[in-house]
This record gives C-alpha cells, structure tokens and sequence, in this order.
C-alpha cells in the first residue's frame, strides 16, 4: 500500500507538474505574439495594433499569476524530490522573464504611439534589426524549454553581444542627429528608449537559456539583474 500511496503521489506530481507546463508554453506563445506585433505597430504606424498589445498585457499578467499560484501548490506538495524542485523554480523565473518581456513589448507599443502622425526621421532599420534578433531569441529560448534542448540554450549569449552592438551603433546614430538639428531630438528619445527596451529582451531571452540549463542541470551561471 505504501507502495501505491508513493505512486499515487508521484502521479500527481507529474500530473499538476504537465499542467503548469502547457500554461507556460501559452504563456510564451502570448508573449512572443505581443513582442511581434509591438515591432509590427511601430513600422507600419498601425495606432489600432499598439492599443490591441497594451491591452493584452493584462492577459500575459493573469498567467503569470495563475502558473505562480500552480507553482505553489506544487511545493506544498509532500515529498518533491529534488527535480521536481528545479523544474518549479525554473517555471518561477521564467515566467518573471516573460511578464516583463510582455511588459516591454506593451511599453514600446506604447511609444510607438507617441510618434502621432509625424514622419520619422530616419528610416529605424537598426531597430527592426535588432528586433529581429531578440524575437528569435526569444523563440529560441522558448523552444529550448519546450524541447529541454541545451544545445539552442547555450548560443544566445553570442547572439545578445550583437544585439548590445546594434544597440550601441543605434545610440550614436540618433545622438549624431541630435546635434545636427535639436528638432530631432523628440524622436530620437523615442527611438533611444524603444532600442533599450529590444537590448532588455535580449537579455531576458538569455535569462530563459540560463533558467532551461538550471532546471537540466541544476547548475546556474548567474541571473541577471534589469
């Protein structure tokens, strides 16, 4: 009977353990959704599409929320065994990661409608650049949780170096037109903060590999702090 009972819980566990899983590859569907269409928003001007990811914010708030409560339960349980532990507090990290990525996307959706109807002063092809490389960052990170692939999780650190670059070269281009006509200065701000906010999901994307090599692990390099 001891036996069964062991049993019993050990389904359990896996059970409620499954559960949190497929809400946190929701999760990060949802997420990764909101940073696409933040970016998309921004180069074609589409107001309504900015609004659309700000307000779905909320949504990606109440999963974080939900998983966090699921989470709990699980360590409440009796007896978890030391797996168990890391493959929860890895879920508990990762979904502090996707809120604020989430937050980030909403954040830039809603400096993009900032620019009003005013044409841009150049062309952000650094930015669009640098989305492009942490959205696959991010999916990449994503996937590498859902496939439990170290491999993919250990290659986003050399992919974040070129978005700090891009991040760099995109500064000194905007801070260049600054001081060729003060005028520029409003958008510049706006463009400087939006390509802050893409060199922070790089570095969110990373925190995720991080937290995917942990939970296989149970080693962790370290957690960055944003």
């Amino acid at each position: 009977r001891r036996k069964e009972f062991k049993m019993s819980i050990r389904n359990k566990y896996e059970s409620e353990l499954a559960l949190v899983f497929n809400k946190l590859v929701k999760m990060c569907q949802a997420t990764i959704a909101a940073i696409e269409q933040s970016v998309t928003a921004l180069r074609m001007r589409d107001q309504a599409l900015a609004k659309e990811v700000m307000a779905n914010d909320r949504e990606i708030d109440a999963s974080e929320r939900d998983i966090e409560q699921d989470c709990l339960k699980i360590l409440l349980m009796e007896h978890p065994v030391a797996g168990d532990f890391r493959e929860v507090s890895a879920a508990l990290k990762m979904i502090t990661d996707l809120e604020r990525i989430a937050d980030q996307a909403a954040d830039i959706s809603e400096l993009s409608l900032q620019f009003g109807e005013e044409r841009f002063i150049k062309e952000p092809e650094h930015i669009l650049l640098m989305a492009r490389l942490t959205i696959d960052m991010v999916k990449d990170g994503v996937q590498s949780y859902v496939n439990r692939d170290l491999a993919m999780a250990g290659d986003l650190n050399r992919r974040d170096d070129q978005v700090d670059e891009l991040f760099e070269t995109t500064k000194k281009d905007l801070v260049k037109m600054i001081r060729e006509n003060p005028e520029n200065a409003d958008q510049a701000l706006l463009f400087m903060m939006i390509a802050k906010y893409l060199e922070r999901l790089g570095d969110h994307a990373v925190n995720i590999c991080e937290w995917v090599q942990f939970y296989k692990t149970g080693m962790h390099k370290s957690e960055r702090i944003l």
